[in-house]
């Protein structure tokens, strides 16, 4: 940091030298030489007796004094001609010796110095040697690969040695099936003849795929760790500027990096940033991003590819990639990483706390039960916020109560209890959440009852949690029907007791027409319009969302489509109003106890209103909130 210190203050006071010296060169006039005197004009004034003195410089410059009316005197300049001297051409020209007589005027001659003559050498040279020495100087850091004007066509990839590796397989759970694909890649690279003695080749390329959060980037550091090879990790973003082919010039000092570096890896994260089907783009199909994924294709599987390069790219959506960048030969394996089970769930948690203070009594399966859908983005930040509990509550050890109370708050936010709402608000809050409440337990279908809450969170004003007994992959009709069903019980309940219904239903509302809807055209579950799907959607692959759907389907079926939703969600609405009509007993007393604690648990709940048929034995988890 001092050597780069000491170079820019050197090059600042050579800059200023420059300029001192180019503006001393402009001022070496004196003043009042801006027209100067011919030899004719100053024999003219010597002959008039105007001059006081003359004085003779080295380079034939005269120095032409006249005495000044205010008592200071005026400087002129002349030049005399070479090979005489100034008294031999005045008396050329009419100066007679009297008038040339020391006591009228005084003639001096200064006689030249070495030391002289190279400072006026200087002030003539120096401005333009140290002008040209500070332009090599830029064009030569400009040359250099931290200068981003003349390296933005340079790579901009981090490599790492991987000898001394941060991240292992050890620290990646509940991706069992995919650290096995990548293991074989890591063992191609470490032991190579074992598979090429067979005839197998070294996969091009590996795609992860998944849901964000669940671990892609994290799996590519582990195979970076394992491989102890040279890694190479880029961002898909990276490669494109504004400039014209920035991008493909860095995909050909990237591979011609890791090529001298071979065996290696070169990690691309989010290659959709990139890797995006040609022609799909809004300025044509020749732009930036087209250039970058063509010289990327060929880099992968080219005419020059015989070299131990292993290309892993992580993405979230694998289907707006160019087919051409997704066939074997590139990347030749696609490891999909899914959204862990309960097994997984709790292996995320054990890495997750190491080296956390965890209290005796904290039960991470019964966690890892109660976050079903959570990926291990969740599940980290989920243990952050129970330690940052437990440190608010001045605990030495992270406890079960703050392990639960961080579910809640990563799925719905923290409570709100200092917001002020008036009794009837409350009591309308109460019966409300005790309808979804009610109407779940009556349902043999349904999650049981996890806790009930009239405590807001996040936009909600009052929150049931039901728990699922197990992960589910698929979806049965009668567990849609009854979800239906108690996602209408606030609702149902609002106009059972009050007689009038409010705004606090809206998101309920708005997810019961969705999954009705979904039910009808998307999942074949109308017995009228039968098991066909209705509507194709359209999707701009440049933007990388669905913009809108296409009807394939008449205005007659269009109507039909709604009388069927409309039926579904009427015939949930009529099944939680009779529930709550044979159960009003239970919904009073389950609102009244919300009204005295504000939150209560399965436990408090089922005292009140015990199951009236039988639920599937189990612990409990938390899947699904219910809010007003």
């Amino acid at each position: 940091m001092n050597s780069s210190r000491n170079q820019s203050f050197l090059i600042y006071a050579l800059l200023f030298i420059a300029i001192v010296s180019m503006v001393a060169f402009q001022l070496r006039q004196p003043a009042g030489a801006e027209t100067p005197l011919t030899i004719n004009q100053v024999a003219a004034d010597i002959k008039a007796g105007k001059i006081k003195r003359i004085v003779v410089e080295s380079d034939n410059r005269l120095r032409v004094i006249y005495p000044g009316n205010s008592g200071s005197d005026v400087e002129r300049t002349a030049h005399k001609e070479d090979g005489t001297s100034l008294i031999n051409q005045l008396i050329l020209l009419g100066v007679t010796p009297e008038q040339l007589n020391p006591e009228r005027l005084q003639v001096v001659i200064n006689p030249p110095s070495s030391w002289m003559t190279v400072l006026s050498v200087l002030g003539y040279i120096l401005p333009f040697v140290l002008m040209i020495g500070l332009f090599f100087w830029i064009f030569r850091q400009a040359q250099g690969s931290n200068n981003a004007a003349m390296s933005f066509g340079k790579s901009r990839a981090r490599m790492f040695s991987g000898e001394h590796p941060t991240v292992t397989f050890e620290d990646v759970a509940g991706a069992d099936e995919s650290k096995e694909e990548l293991k074989e890649v890591v063992e191609f690279l470490r032991e190579p003849q074992k598979f090429i003695q067979l005839g197998a080749r070294i996969p091009k390329g590996v795609l992860l795929v998944g849901p964000p959060g669940t671990g892609k980037t994290l799996l590519a550091k582990a195979v970076s760790g394992e491989a102890g090879v040279p890694f190479f990790s880029i961002s898909g973003s990276e490669f494109v500027e504004m400039f014209v082919g920035v991008g493909a010039s860095r995909v050909r000092d990237l591979f011609d990096q890791a090529k001298r570096h071979s065996p290696c890896i070169i990690f691309v994260d989010e290659i959709d940033a990139v890797g995006r089907q040609r022609g799909a783009g809004l300025g044509g199909s020749h732009d930036e991003r087209e250039q970058t994924l063509n010289q990327m294709l060929v880099e992968m599987d080219g005419f020059d590819t015989d070299t131990n390069i292993i290309v892993i790219a992580a993405t979230n959506r694998p289907d707006i990639l160019d087919p051409a960048l997704l066939r074997p030969g590139r990347f030749d394996r696609r490891v999909t990483l899914d959204r862990p089970d309960v097994k997984g769930r709790e292996a995320i948690l054990k890495v997750h706390v190491k080296g956390k203070p965890l209290d005796p009594t904290v039960d991470l399966a019964s966690i890892a039960r109660g976050t079903p859908g959570f990926v291990g983005a969740d599940l980290e930040n989920l243990v952050n916020e129970a330690a940052i509990l437990a440190a608010r509550r001045n605990k030495r050890s992270i406890g079960q109560t703050e392990m639960e109370e961080a579910i809640e708050r990563v799925v719905m936010g923290p409570e709100r209890k200092s917001r002020l709402i008036s009794d009837e608000e409350k009591r309308i809050i109460a019966y409300h959440e005790a309808g979804h409440a009610v109407v779940a337990n009556a349902i043999p279908e349904a999650d049981p009852v996890q806790k009930v809450s009239i405590v807001g969170r996040g936009q909600a004003g009052g929150v049931t949690w039901f728990r699922p007994e197990e992960d589910r992959i698929l979806m049965s009709r009668k567990k849609l029907f009854a979800t239906l069903a108690y996602a209408l019980g606030g609702r149902v309940a609002e106009e059972l007791v009050f007689d009038d219904i409010t705004s606090g239903a809206s998101g309920d509302l708005e997810q019961v027409t969705r999954m009705a809807r979904t039910m009808v055209t998307r999942l074949g579950m109308s017995d009228k319009l039968g098991n066909r799907v209705y509507g194709q959607k359209e999707e701009l692959i440049f933007l990388g969302r669905e913009i809108s759907e296409q009807r394939d389907y008449s205005e007659a079926v269009a109507e039909q489509i709604d009388r069927e939703v409309r039926r579904i969600v009427d015939e949930a609405h009529q099944r939680a109003r009779s529930i709550l009509l044979q159960y009003r007993k239970q919904l009073d007393d389950v609102a009244n106890l919300l009204l005295e604690k504000e939150t209560i648990t399965r436990e408090e709940f089922e005292q009140v209103f015990p199951p009236p048929f039988p639920k599937r034995s189990g612990t409990p988890q938390p899947a699904w909130a219910s809010a007003n």
